[in-house]
């Protein structure tokens, strides 16, 4: 190969850099950029360090400013930037979430105009798009993001999309690109959406359309990919192609539905969530009523596929979840999940009423 070559491949071989590289998503794309021959030098920056010796470890918040000393890469600059480092766990502290997650973006924008650095990827949620009965099925990814901040950590990424439009503006020369997975299942994934298929059985509100599209993490994390070596750039939503009806996941769970009208199931969600009873605020029932549904136009167009279907993706959570038990987003114990098992809707609406009972005893209500 002769010198020039070396200059071309040298020149198509990035430096990435990605937070969050020890654990989740992270993890799964610091391994594989890190095995890949497109892919010049991986930077893996996390509070700890991860199992991925091949790249260059550096442990450190990503709300420490001095993120962009290592972005500088000791004078073999970093070309693009993954952020992952997010938390979107259901029992962290809402306040604490939003200080890493709001803050951390910030500071890794901020470091990456500082060192020169031209990309940086971040990592939202279809969910911004908002689930509103009068949705498009499937939405446009330029569609308005009409989602309002009463889900889990939703607030976060609205804020997120926020700051990565008003980048390019704030730091001239920084591209800033969005991906936005459906929901996420595999690699750990917990969430109120995932938990949904924990229940002893599915809540469906009354006149409520639901549709289902899934992601799996494998997906997401080829897309993310996809989008360092500058195969697709902009706002980017990624999950299976198409997505399944109510009716078609009850089918293939076999998990049969419990039909609330919306005030009771709205009602006792509010209830349960402001006695700190349970993780989920009564923002995420909508994600279960209305259709969200997107159609991954611009990462299609750029020719990238995803690997899993909607029906693959389904069957794996529900492996994934085989032994646990959810009631309105709480985990329960052995003996709460017999009792709610056997006993189906009716003791559903009657447990939840009994911890609402119990709940304000103790405080004296």
């Amino acid at each position: 190969m002769s010198s020039s070559d070396s200059n071309v491949r040298a020149a198509r071989t990035p430096t990435v850099a990605v937070t969050g590289a020890a654990s989740g998503v992270g993890a799964l794309l610091t391994e594989r950029l890190a095995a890949s021959e497109e892919i010049k030098r991986v930077i893996a920056l996390d509070e700890r360090r991860g199992e991925v010796s091949e790249a260059q470890w550096h442990t450190l918040d990503v709300r420490d400013p001095a993120i962009a000393d290592r972005l500088r890469n000791d004078g073999d600059p970093v070309d693009v930037v993954v952020h992952l480092a997010l938390d979107l766990d259901l029992e962290t502290d809402p306040t604490a979430r939003t200080a890493l997650n709001v803050r951390g973006t910030q500071t890794v924008l901020t470091a990456a105009a500082a060192a020169g650095v031209p990309r940086v990827i971040l990592c939202t949620s279809t969910m911004v798009y908002g689930a509103l009965p009068d949705n498009d099925v499937p939405l446009a990814e330029d569609a308005e993001l009409r989602a309002t901040a009463e889900a889990t950590a939703v607030g976060d990424l609205l804020e997120i999309e926020r700051l990565a439009r008003r980048a390019p503006r704030a730091h001239p020369g920084l591209n800033v690109t969005v991906v936005r997975p459906s929901v996420l299942v595999g690699a750990g994934m917990d969430t109120a959406l995932t938990r949904y298929f924990e229940s002893p059985r599915l809540l469906v509100v009354a006149d409520s359309r639901p549709c289902w599209q899934f992601c799996h993490v494998e997906d997401l994390v080829s897309a993310l990919e996809f989008a360092v070596l500058e195969k697709a750039d902009g706002e980017m939503a990624v999950g299976c192609d198409g997505w399944l009806e109510q009716e078609e996941v009850e089918e293939l769970t076999g998990i049969r539905r419990m039909e609330l009208p919306s005030a009771v199931a709205l009602g006792a969600a509010a209830r349960l969530h402001r006695l700190g009873l349970t993780p989920s605020p009564a923002g995420d029932l909508a994600y279960t009523m209305h259709p969200w549904v997107v159609s991954g136009a611009r990462l299609h167009d750029a020719g990238w596929r995803p690997r899993w279907t909607n029906e693959e993706v389904l069957a794996e959570l529900l492996e994934e979840v085989a032994g646990r038990h959810t009631l309105a987003g709480r985990r329960l114990g052995r003996t709460e999940a017999a009792t709610a098992a056997g006993a189906g809707a009716t003791v559903a609406l009657l447990g939840t009423a009994a911890l609402v009972r119990r709940a304000r005893k103790r405080r004296g209500l």
